[in-house]
């Protein structure tokens, strides 16, 4: 059975011909990038691809979305387009729909993929818990978390929370710093605004600030760029900042949902920065809970590396729910 796969995020809708296999297994085609900015639907953007694929597409979609997915409209987190369930059918010509949050749908991967699909971060390293429950959490554009649980007949439940908008909760004189940057734009500092992408130009900003150095305004992709690539010292602080940040923060997660059968960073930014995670002080602040230090230190932290983990969750629960 074919389905068109769709992961839309803040920035990019990526979208693939998936294939669901008698035997259960999901294949991909080569997937497609269009940047959500270049259109102003989800309809045109689906007609782009249409296009792209030679005007045919098969009549089912499985649709993974940044944001919230209940109700009679869905208005993405980091995005203008909106979605209407009810007219799904009609406006994309389809006969069967599933629509999940992305990280939800990352969290059908973590379930579906096999051990080789994941790099170990911190923690022991051994294979995440066949049973109980796991977290999974990935920057971007905004900050995804869903919360997977595997029940002990090899069956799986997958719940999609908004975990990226709890607070924001420094531990140090920077982290001050930069909370008290970001309360001049928000009333409310939730993690995502110092765990996502774009972050990273408040993080460098601040740092800047700090030492006294005056720096103009500039894109994140470029920060992102000298930070990793070593050009410039400060550029490198404050992706290490980050990566500290995102340890707290996948830390706080496994300890509200009790993921203590592993946890997995996913996401796009997530993966391009994986070797800088390993040797960042990600794992030191991961474990950095108080009295919880020993039980955080005991839990399998992972990455996950495969290319599309959106797109193949997104066939995965169309799966569920329909084959």
């Amino acid at each position: 059975m074919e389905l068109v796969s769709v992961d839309i995020g803040g920035t990019h809708a990526r979208f693939s011909i998936a294939t669901i296999n008698d035997d259960g297994t999901i294949t991909l085609d080569e997937p497609e990038t269009i940047h959500t900015k270049d259109h102003a639907s989800f309809q045109t953007a689906w007609e782009d691809y249409s296009d792209r694929k030679g005007g045919s597409l098969p009549p089912r979609v499985a649709m993974a979305i940044a944001g919230p997915v209940g109700g009679e409209v869905i208005r993405f987190t980091n995005n203008p387009w909106i979605i209407r369930p009810a007219l799904v059918k009609e406006k994309l010509s389809v006969d069967s729909y599933c629509i999940v949050n992305d990280f939800e749908a990352v969290a059908h991967a973590v379930a579906r993929v096999g051990d080789d699909q994941f790099i170990h971060l911190t923690g022991p390293d051994k294979p995440l818990a066949p049973t109980g429950r796991l977290s999974v959490l990935g920057p971007g554009t905004g900050l995804g978390v869903a919360h997977l649980y595997r029940e002990p007949d090899g069956t799986y439940r997958v719940s999609a929370t908004e975990g990226g908008h709890i607070d924001f909760a420094p531990l140090d004189q920077i982290d001050d710093a930069i909370l008290a940057r970001l309360r001049k734009r928000h009333n409310r500092v939730s993690v995502e605004r110092v765990v996502a992408g774009p972050a990273i130009s408040d993080i460098y900003q601040t740092l800047a600030s700090l030492e006294g150095k005056p720096v103009t305004e500039e894109d994140d992709v470029a920060i992102w760029t000298r930070g990793q690539d070593g050009s410039d010292s400060l550029a490198a602080a404050a992706v290490d900042r980050f990566c500290m940040s995102l340890g707290s923060v996948a830390g706080d997660i496994a300890l509200a949902q009790g993921g203590f059968g592993g946890v997995v960073i996913a996401g796009g930014l997530g993966y391009r920065i994986r070797e800088t995670l390993v040797k960042s002080g990600f794992a030191e602040r991961f474990k950095a809970k108080g009295r919880f230090q020993e039980l955080m230190a005991s839990i399998p932290v992972k990455l996950i590396t495969h290319p599309q983990p959106g797109l193949y969750g997104a066939a995965a629960a169309y799966a569920r729910e329909y084959a």
